[in-house]
C-alpha cells in the first residue's frame, strides 16, 4: 500500500476529529477475503524487514495496540506475528497495575518493557490506559489527564530520539460488532476465561470511552509517534491492514543489514 492509503486513517494532533464518524468497516473491508488473498508476499516482506531490524541493531520498534474489549488485540498479535521470526520480538500485556506498580509513576511499568535497538515490542494495552480507564472511571481529575498527555509526549519523544520508532494503533470496532463478539464468548465455554466483569461494565460506558479515546488520540498523535485508526469490524481485514502498516513503517525506518565483520572474499571452503 502507498503512503497515501494510510493518510485517512492517520490522526493529526489536535485535529478535532470525531472518532464515531470514522468507519469501522470500510467498503474494501466488506469484500476482503483472506482465503483468496495471497498474503504470502506481504508476510515475507514483513519477515525480511524484521530480520533486518534485528540484525542491524540500530533502531527499535514499539507497536502500541489499544482498543475496546473484543477489538482484537490478542488476535492480531497471533495472526500477524506468527509469520515472522520470534527472534527480537516480544509482546507485553498490561492489565490493572499491581501493588508495586501503583507505588511508582504511571510510566514506570511500561518504560521497563520498551524495545532496545534491534527489537520489536508489542504493547497489548499500554501507558494509555492511564488516560483512558482512569479518566472514564473518575479515578483521576481532568487536570491530571492533561498533565499525563504531556508526560506521554515527552516519553515518546525521548524514545524517538534514542532510535525507537513508536507506532500506535487504535483498533476501531463498532458497538454492534462488540455485542456480537461478546455473545460469541458467552456461548462458548472455551472462551469464558476471556470474560471479565469490566468487559460489560465498560460497554455501558461506551460513549465515555469514545470521548476519552478521541481526546487522547488527538492530543498525542505526532509525526514521530503517530496514531492510526485500524478498522476492526472485519478480523481478516484488520490483520491485513496492520501488516501493511507495519511494512510501511519499517520501510520508512531506512533499515540496512550490518556489514560483515571480516573479509568474506578470503573464505575458502574445503
Amino acid at each position: 500500500m502507498s503512503k497515501d492509503f494510510f493518510q485517512p486513517w492517520l490522526v493529526k494532533k489536535d485535529s478535532g476529529f470525531n472518532l464515531e464518524e470514522v468507519k469501522t468497516l470500510p467498503a474494501e473491508a466488506k469484500d476482503f477475503d483472506a482465503d483468496t488473498q495471497d498474503m504470502k508476499p506481504l508476510f515475507d516482506k514483513l519477515n525480511k524487514l524484521q530480520t533486518t531490524l534485528y540484525a542491524g541493531k540500530s533502531r527499535g520498534l514499539l507497536l502500541v495496540l489499544q482498543g475496546m474489549d473484543t477489538s482484537g488485540k490478542d488476535g492480531v498479535i497471533r495472526r500477524v506475528f506468527s509469520h515472522i521470526s520470534p527472534l527480537g520480538v516480544q509482546a507485553h500485556a498490561f492489565s490493572a497495575p499491581n501493588d508495586e506498580e501503583k507505588r511508582h509513576d504511571f510510566l514506570w511499568r511500561v518504560h521497563r518493557k520498551v524495545p532496545g535497538r534491534g527489537d520489536m515490542v508489542i504493547f497489548n494495552r499500554s501507558h494509555y490506559e492511564d488516560v483512558l480507564v482512569t479518566r472514564v472511571r473518575g479515578w483521576i481529575k481532568a487536570k491530571t489527564v492533561e498533565s499525563r498527555y504531556k508526560d506521554i509526549l515527552n516519553f515518546e519523544a525521548m524514545l524517538h530520539d534514542e532510535g525507537i520508532t513508536v507506532l500506535k494503533c487504535y483498533l476501531h470496532i463498532s458497538k454492534k460488532e462488540q455485542k456480537k463478539r461478546l455473545q460469541a464468548r458467552l456461548d462458548d465455554p472455551h472462551k469464558h476465561w476471556k470474560l471479565q466483569a469490566s468487559d460489560f461494565e465498560d460497554r455501558v460506558l461506551w460513549s465515555d470511552y469514545m470521548q476519552a479515546y478521541q481526546d487522547a488520540l488527538a492530543a498525542t498523535s505526532t509525526d514521530n509517534a503517530p496514531w492510526y485508526i485500524v478498522p476492526a469490524d472485519s478480523k481478516p481485514y484488520r490483520d491485513y491492514f496492520l501488516a501493511e502498516l507495519l511494512v510501511h513503517t519499517l520501510e520508512g525506518m531506512k533499515l540496512s543489514m550490518p556489514k560483515p565483520t571480516f573479509d568474506l572474499s578470503k573464505v575458502k571452503l574445503d
